[in-house]
C-alpha cells in the first residue's frame, strides 16, 4: 500500500513537473510586445534605455568617529531620503555593496540629466552632509525599466525602512 501511495504522488509530481516545464516553454516563445505608454512614462528612447547618473557613496572622513545615537539618527535619515528621492522620481535605484577593498558604502543611480544635478541631489543626504559618506558620480545609460523598481519594490517589500 505504501509503495502503491509512493508511486502515484511519485507520477503526480513527474505530472506537474512536465506541465510546469510545457508552460515555461511556452513562455519563453513569446516575444513580448512594444508598451509605447510604458515606454514614455519610464523616459525610455526606441532601445528602451535612457540616461542617468550614476553616484558611488564611499567611506568618508568622519565614519569612524560617528558612533551611537547619532550615527542611528544619521542612518534614519539616509534611509528617509533615499525614500522621498525615490517618491519624487529623481531616484531609480539605490542600495548598498557588500564589502569590498575599494571603501564603496552603496550606491545611487538619480534619474537627472547632468553631474551636476546629482551631486546637488547627493549632497541632501544626511550621511554626505555628516561626512559618513563622499560621493562619486559619472554619467550613466541604461534601462529605463529602472524607473519601475520603485514601485515594484514597494509591493514586495514586507518591511518599510
Amino acid at each position: 500500500m505504501i509503495l502503491r501511495t509512493f508511486f502515484i504522488a511519485l507520477c503526480f509530481i513527474g505530472a506537474c513537473s512536465a506541465a510546469s516545464a510545457q508552460v515555461m516553454a511556452a513562455r519563453a516563445d513569446e516575444k513580448p510586445t512594444y508598451d509605447e505608454e510604458l515606454a514614455k512614462r519610464f523616459g525610455g528612447d526606441d532601445n528602451g534605455m535612457k540616461s542617468y547618473v550614476l553616484v558611488i557613496l564611499k567611506t568618508g572622513p568622519k565614519d569612524a568617529s560617528i558612533k551611537g545615537k547619532d550615527r542611528e539618527a544619521i542612518f534614519a535619515g539616509h534611509m528617509a531620503n533615499i525614500n522621498r528621492l525615490a517618491d519624487e522620481g529623481t531616484l531609480a535605484l539605490a542600495g548598498p555593496f557588500g564589502e569590498n577593498g575599494r571603501a564603496f558604502r552603496g550606491l545611487f543611480i538619480f534619474n537627472v540629466s547632468s553631474v551636476d544635478e546629482a551631486l546637488k541631489l547627493a549632497a541632501t543626504d544626511p550621511a554626505v552632509k555628516a561626512g559618513v559618506f563622499i560621493v562619486e558620480a559619472t554619467p550613466w545609460y541604461g534601462t529605463a525599466a529602472l524607473m519601475g523598481v520603485s514601485e515594484t519594490h514597494k509591493r514586495i517589500a514586507k518591511q518599510k525602512p
